[in-house]
């Protein structure tokens, strides 16, 4: 038996699976989230503990027998926190989490350096991630500075009181701003820009090897038969396409969940710095991957229900129904979709969404179809800014939320112009993907299985009379972003 844990930013889910990979029992536990500042979202670590705690328990009383017999753990978690440790194991401060924007001034200070950044990262100094933080408490809390032991993210945080070692694995650690992505190592000249040195940062492994054992008062408190080994694990986006089982080139998946993320594995370490793509390295050795990121996807429709007061079925119908017509289409409405500014390809803080071309005939139909049209825009933007440096995804997935919607995939397929398929998924993807990692050190489980072929459940095609119109239109959205950019930061208060 394996455990999956999925430390999330609202809560802990956890799964336990047999050696042919049947989900046996799933457990869940919320977590809240701290905003102390405008700006500032912390949240503290010993609610992980106490979730995981609850969600080992609930696993127990679901599926005795087979939880005692558990042989191996890995752990999957929000990437970028920045839980400060010291000399004697404490958490110095709340974990400063990845939607934290507090940093942004640190971010050119962490640039200013006389080598370049970027190429040994990889990627763009954004606030969102770890580096940027550490440089932020620096210059203004000099005392929990001075008591930092170790750095570690939250999924490592969970590690080390789970087994009392210090250890992270590449895909999480690809997201620090502190790794050389290419040479899968900690980088001395990156960590000397937030005035830090490696003996602040855990051992790294690859996300299927072993990084010690589930300690004994664990042991005995859960009454466990093994040893239980716990693996490297992976930060959540490789964790969840481990967990659909996309680790090759030729495959890629778009998740349009509360932001909007296109994730393609690649054999080499490739980037697009200048559209503020992401570079990290992918949870199984010599693997790597390429990452779009929207902030904001699906919780675009959820704002625009909100104020149109519709329900989300009752949007997509609407907005379904409005499509069918091009002159509707041709003459409709245009949003930009950064409610909370734009990473991917932007790398904008100071961007905020907005309605253009508004008229007398405009109403609550044509606001709806704009957003859901604009997002979809967003997306497309993202896989643009990764085929400029790589062309080998073949397979496009759909997930998240947002998937379920058959007409939102149509008109994503169609303004991509590629194909896309949905496959069957689940909430607890992450925490399936980290349980497969923690297979490979079962030695009775040949490694050629582990990763499973993904069950497509519909597949959709571009519709052909639609493309001219709808890329058209992207034309002019793309316009009105540079227009706006111009003046977004004189917008902001």
């Amino acid at each position: 038996m394996f455990i999956g844990i999925d430390l999330g930013t609202s809560s802990i889910k956890m799964i336990l699976i047999d050696q042919n990979q049947k989900i046996l029992a799933t457990a869940n536990s919320t977590l809240t989230v701290q905003s102390p500042k405008d700006g500032f979202s912390e949240q503290n670590p010993q609610e992980w503990i106490n979730s995981t705690m609850e969600c080992f328990e609930a696993l127990k009383l679901k599926k005795p027998k087979e939880f005692s017999q558990t042989i191996s753990i890995g752990i999957s978690g929000h990437m970028h926190g920045a839980t400060l440790i010291d000399k004697d194991g404490n958490v110095i401060r709340p974990c400063i989490l990845w939607n934290d924007t507090r940093s942004h001034q640190e971010c050119e200070e962490f640039e200013k350096q006389s080598f370049d950044v970027r190429s040994i990262s990889g990627n763009i100094t954004m606030p969102g991630f770890t580096a940027p933080k550490i440089n932020w408490i620096k210059n203004n809390e000099i005392d929990n500075f001075k008591k930092i032991f170790k750095v570690l993210l939250p999924k490592d945080y969970l590690r080390f009181v789970l087994t009392g070692e210090f250890f992270s694995e590449m895909s999480d650690a690809s997201g620090t701003l502190w790794l050389d992505v290419k040479k899968r190592k900690w980088s001395n000249q990156l960590l000397s820009c937030s005035h830090l040195e490696e003996k602040h940062m855990p051992t790294l492994v690859e996300g299927n090897e072993e990084t010690g054992i589930l300690k004994r008062d664990f042991k005995d408190r859960f009454n466990f038969i093994n040893e239980i080994k716990v693996v490297g694990g992976a930060g959540d986006n490789a964790a969840a396409a481990t967990g659909m089982g996309i680790i090759n080139e030729n495959q890629s998946f778009i998740s349009l969940g509360t932001s909007g993320v296109f994730f393609t594995p690649t054999k080499n370490s490739l980037s697009n710095i200048g559209d503020a793509v992401h570079s990290f390295c992918h949870c199984l050795p010599n693997k790597w991957h390429l990452m779009s990121v929207m902030l904001s996807a699906s919780n675009c429709l959820d704002w625009i229900c909100a104020v149109t007061n519709t329900s989300i079925a009752d949007t997509l119908n609407n907005v379904e129904n409005f499509y069918s017509d091009n002159n509707l289409v041709n003459n409709s409405s245009y949003f930009l979709p950064y409610l909370s500014g734009e990473r991917t390809p932007h790398n904008n803080p100071y961007i905020r969404g907005s309605f253009h071309s508004i008229k007398t005939t405009t109403n609550s139909t044509v606001l709806q179809y704009a957003v859901i049209e604009g997002v979809s825009f967003g997306i497309l933007d993202g896989v643009n800014s990764i085929l400029k440096v790589n062309k080998n995804f073949e397979n496009i997935f759909m997930v998240g939320g947002g998937s379920k919607s058959l007409f939102w995939i149509k008109l994503l397929s169609t303004i991509l112009k590629r194909k896309l398929s949905v496959c069957d998924q689940s909430e607890y993807g992450a925490a399936l993907g980290v349980s497969r990692l923690a297979m490979y050190v079962d030695k009775d489980v040949p490694n050629k299985n582990i990763i499973k072929d993904i069950v497509v459940s519909r597949k959709f095609k571009p519709q052909e009379e639609k493309i001219e119109l709808l890329l058209k239109r992207y034309k002019v959205w793309k316009d009105i972003y540079q227009s706006n950019k111009k003046i977004a930061s004189s917008l902001l208060t």
